[in-house]
């Protein structure tokens, strides 16, 4: 056993499995195989760390850095774990003249995401919650529009973010 292996979660035969599946997709290039890799590795285990991103250049028999350079052009790619809810607002114009911007921080503020993991990525203390701007969510007509894990919302308020947020703590019991 090699040390990506002993550092990385269990992966189970299914998982094994469905990679496999993918890499079976790409016969004539595996390096295709990559980006589909990195999003099943993080819809399975939340994100991708560096341990994954060797896991998976090693089963496409690639260098590393042939996959890293793909995790970090994607900004959907995550690197590190975030919240169990994950607010994304987006900033772009349409939405920053609809409020966003003040949307972000009230919800940071209601969340208490004071700790800033990543570069504008702000976390919970408990670890519930992630919030951070994203560019274009392509609702720009029902602006401003934000993301909840993959849900889209549009036409969010402050008052919006008030009755959604005692719902998902529900959730979190």
């Amino acid at each position: 056993m090699n040390t990506v292996e002993k550092e990385l979660p269990q992966l189970d035969q299914e998982f094994i499995d469905e990679v496999n599946k993918i890499i079976s997709q790409y016969p004539v290039s595996k390096r295709s195989a990559s980006l589909p890799l990195l999003h099943l590795w993080q819809e399975h285990f939340g994100y991708v760390s560096k341990e994954a991103v060797e896991w998976i250049a090693q089963k496409l028999e690639l260098e590393p850095i042939a996959v890293e350079e793909i995790a970090t052009f994607y900004p959907m790619i995550r690197h590190r774990p975030l919240g169990k809810y994950q607010f994304k607002v987006c900033r772009t114009l349409s939405c920053a003249l609809a409020g966003s911007y003040q949307l972000f921080e009230h919800i940071k503020k209601s969340c208490n995401a004071c700790n800033e993991v990543d570069h504008n990525i702000y976390q919970s203390s408990d670890g519930q919650f992630s919030v951070e701007f994203v560019e274009c969510l392509a609702a720009c007509g029902n602006a401003p529009v934000m993301m909840i894990n993959e849900e889209e919302w549009m036409n969010v308020t402050k008052d919006k973010i008030n009755e959604i947020l005692p719902e998902l703590s529900k959730k979190q019991n």
